[in-house]
């Protein structure tokens, strides 16, 4: 089972020129069953993108970027995990005595509590808090 970071669900909206390891990895996955979560904080950041998009007057881009998004949503209905108490209490544990990252290190606290694989580029935010980690970037 895994927790897709942000980073890795954003590649794959580039659909033909996403980085092939990404490719392979989500292939292989829901070829053989796996069950792939998103983290709420994910949630949270790609709608910021949205709206950093809209803000900046981009009308079409932020429209493409709502469909797609919620299409996301749709596809991981049952499979969002939540940012509750008792991922809170991991993350507050995770920024002590490393402070840096703290939305990265929501993420593994989130991977952590619920025992995922954590997929993501961005291992070297990771390293140090006990998750598993898997860079689909790297072949």
């Amino acid at each position: 089972m895994y927790l897709v970071d942000t980073d890795v669900v954003s590649e794959l909206r580039k659909k033909a020129t996403a980085n092939p390891g990404v490719v392979a990895f989500i292939e292989r996955a829901t070829s053989s069953g796996a069950q792939l979560y998103l983290a709420a904080l994910t949630v949270g950041e790609l709608r910021r993108g949205v709206e950093l998009v809209r803000h900046r007057g981009d009308v079409p881009q932020a429209q493409a970027l709502e469909s797609w998004l919620g299409t996301l949503l749709s596809d991981f209905v049952d499979s969002v995990l939540p940012f509750d108490a008792d991922v809170a209490q991991v993350w507050g544990r995770l920024r002590v005595p490393h402070p840096e990252n703290p939305l990265d290190k929501q993420i593994a606290a989130t991977a952590l509590v619920y025992d995922l694989v954590l997929v993501t580029r961005n291992v070297r935010h990771h390293v140090g808090t006990g998750a598993k980690l898997l860079d689909p970037f790297e072949r």
